[in-house]
């Protein structure tokens, strides 16, 4: 029951950091913003994908599609910290 709890502590967490660096960026307009606001947004997904692999759906394997996530999230931002340093 505990692990349930954190996992959707985790999701509504990246959620809401991703919501408030895009609020963010749409006010400042500074690139770094939108991609760390793409980066927890995928992360936010990567976080749903454990909740439903291990709770919702603890049969099936998603650890691929979990990795996709936490690789286009990582991704994102070391593009963006590239992109915004140049």
């Amino acid at each position: 029951m505990m692990a349930v709890a954190v996992y959707i502590l985790c999701v509504m967490t990246s959620t809401f950091c991703a919501t408030l660096l895009l609020r963010e960026f749409l006010r400042t307009r500074a690139r770094l913003l939108l991609w760390s606001s793409l980066s927890f947004a995928a992360f936010a997904v990567n976080n749903a994908l454990v909740f439903m692999d291990l709770v919702v759906l603890p049969s099936s394997d998603l650890s691929l599609f979990r990795a996709l996530a936490a690789l286009l999230a990582i991704g994102l931002l070391l593009y963006g910290l590239i992109w915004d340093a140049s």
